[in-house]
């Protein structure tokens, strides 16, 4: 067994076993309450910058697959499991967790107290932390953990960003559609999306392309006059890491565009439209990542069963009068959804593509659908 550290910035220090690749990373420590999807985690470029631990006592069990990435590879600095699953059982496995995190140099460990740590973080709040297989000294960790730089203030987007415009023509798997009535050849007209890209999961784009889009996906840093450009029908804003408010380009370009497209945003999308629109965010105390948050719906009352990644949420109290709250999260009444009185635009806080309900919020794409019908000239 070779040994990992995992040092917390208040000094706290986990001892347990390493496992995926050697080495050292620092991050933001925190939690996800998912019992699966740790492949989705993995890929997802929102977890930029931080260090993910599963509350999900057994990671690993059914291995990995070449199906279900979010991206083209592991975004997350480090991952944090109780146990790793040694055995990868599952008809559609290709490979073991361990072999994978090795692949992609994500450094891992296993074999702590992650009910102790998952604790600490909600009491205390997310932190900074440093794990390592190199140096196993516990001071040396601890300050190096207090030295790191954190997220807030950081622009990690660029960090994920694509390098050029692509065309995106993948649909959902067999996996993931309800029927095949969603295909995007049971829509009588197609629409353009141009989707801004901030770190976009994939499944994103499948699921505008099964809803009838075309789908063109643009680097996050274009400007308004680039995405015009480009005739679109509507405007996606994507998910992404860290915090919205040192995005000066992307709030900009946003507010360049507001009224001009439909407009629809997830996750950060949804923060960077009412940052563009006049409110301010601010940084949770340990965040909501999961994949199993309730969600009201304030036009209907239903509550949806949601997934979520984000550290950051918009303020109540900065909101301007054309903003108006759609959904509610029903575990601390934060923002979970947008609209825009006077223009066609709107965006929620969670993921409802990751299909937690499982399918509890697929309206969305089909409420954008329809409002770009509605718009369209």
């Amino acid at each position: 067994m070779t040994t990992a550290k995992l040092a917390l910035e208040d000094g706290t220090v986990f001892t347990g076993e390493a496992f995926g690749a050697a080495g050292e990373v620092d991050g933001e420590v925190v939690f996800n309450t998912s019992m699966t999807g740790y492949q989705e985690i993995l890929t997802d470029p929102s977890y930029r910058g931080q260090i993910v631990t599963m509350t999900y006592p057994e990671i690993g069990n059914y291995g990995v697959n070449a199906e279900d990435v979010e991206s083209i590879k592991p975004h997350l600095a480090g991952f944090i499991v109780r146990e790793n699953s040694r055995i990868a059982s599952n008809f559609r496995c290709d490979g073991k967790l361990n072999e994978y995190l090795a692949k992609h140099g994500i450094v891992g460990i296993a074999g702590i107290d992650t009910r102790a740590l998952v604790r600490r973080i909600r009491i205390q709040g997310a932190m900074k932390g440093v794990l390592s297989t190199t140096d196993l000294d516990d001071a040396s960790l601890v300050s190096k953990a207090k030295a790191s730089p954190g997220l807030v203030g950081r622009d990690l987007v660029r960090e994920v960003l694509p390098d050029q415009p692509r065309d995106w023509s993948e649909g959902l798997s067999k996996w993931s559609r309800i029927s095949d009535a969603m295909s995007a050849d049971s829509y009588a007209d197609e629409h353009h999306v141009v989707a801004l890209d901030f770190g976009m999961k994939w499944n994103i784009a499948r699921y505008l392309q099964e809803s009838g889009c075309r789908v063109t996906i643009l680097p996050g840093t274009a400007s308004a006059e680039e995405v015009l450009a480009l005739s679109p029908d509507g405007i996606f804003l994507s998910n992404g890491p860290g915090d919205p408010e040192p995005l000066d380009y992307a709030i900009n370009t946003i507010k360049n565009l507001l009224g001009k497209r439909p407009m629809f945003g997830i996750c950060l999308g949804h923060q960077l439209f009412a940052l563009a629109s006049g409110a301010k965010t601010f940084k949770l105390k340990f965040g909501h990542r999961g994949a199993n948050q309730p969600v009201q719906n304030l036009d209907s009352t239903r509550v949806e069963i949601t997934a979520q990644n984000h550290g950051f949420a918009v303020e109540e109290e900065t909101l301007p009068d054309h903003l108006e709250i759609t959904h509610r999260n029903l575990n601390d009444n934060t923002i979970a959804g947008l609209r825009h009185r006077e223009v066609p635009a709107f965006s929620v806080q969670y993921h409802p593509e990751a299909s937690s309900g499982p399918h509890d919020s697929q309206y969305l794409f089909n409420q954008f659908r329809e409002l770009m019908t509605s718009c369209k000239v």
